[in-house]
């Protein structure tokens, strides 16, 4: 199976299957995508979308960012849902040059646990659901709110932190594709997908010396045993 799935408009897609489990396991290909926003499918995009067997859609921007970016096209089959997790915007804390990057962005993602704790519950609980289907899971870049609710869906299925760290920093690859995309389409070059390594494995150390575990601190924010349950008997081969 292929990871990483190419797109003309969006730059940042990929199958979140494969990863093996501390017990015993491995992740279910071809059930949890994640992405950057898919605002511009079209043509021959349209047919490698539809051919995933994607059947909904969660769509995690705040309401502004879709109406500046649109939400993706309406496609037969495909339901979609928006969560807005409601926690802050970084202006309250923005990076300051020669703090160390990975410890930045995980502080980021302790803050948006915390702040939009009921929605990522609500986001996993669409995940696990069995009517859902094949679920894509997108922001605006694919790694910072998408980053969190895959991270959060790995440690559920127990995959190793060092396996969910790595698959968090796949997403640098993504500036690469838009930045080239950029150049052809004489568009800005805008930043937002620094994602160093380390970030998600302080991310998920931190949550746990709170909480104890994933499964607590999601079982705390709205999450029933029995949709954690459900995503395991769904995602797991």
């Amino acid at each position: 199976m292929r990871r990483e799935i190419g797109f003309t408009e969006v730059f940042n897609f990929r199958d979140v299957g494969g990863y093996p489990t501390m017990g015993g396991r491995s992740v279910r290909w071809r059930r949890l995508f994640r992405s950057d926003a898919p605002s511009h499918l079209s043509g021959d995009d349209r047919t490698r979308f539809g051919s995933l067997g994607i059947r909904t859609v969660v769509d995690l921007r705040r309401t502004y960012e879709i109406e500046r970016q649109g939400r993706m096209p309406d496609l037969d089959g495909i339901a979609y849902r928006h969560i807005d997790l409601g926690h802050r915007e970084w202006q309250h804390a923005p990076y300051r040059p020669g703090a160390d990057p990975a410890r930045y962005f995980a502080d980021r993602y302790l803050d948006m646990a915390d702040e939009g704790a009921h929605g990522l519950a609500e986001t996993i609980r669409v995940i696990a659901a069995e009517s859902s289907g094949a679920v894509l899971v997108h922001c605006v870049t694919g790694k910072d709110r998408t980053g969190v609710v895959c991270a959060l869906v790995l440690a559920l299925l127990g995959v190793p932190d060092d396996d969910i760290d790595a698959d968090y920093a796949l997403s640098a690859r993504a500036n690469v594709r838009y930045a080239a995309w950029a150049r052809r389409n004489r568009q800005a070059v805008l930043p937002g997908f620094s994602s160093p390594r380390g970030s998600i494995r302080l991310f998920l150390s931190g949550l746990r010396a709170v909480h104890g575990t994933v499964d607590a601190y999601l079982i705390g924010a709205g999450l029933d045993v029995g949709d954690v349950a459900a995503l395991r008997a769904h995602l797991l081969e």
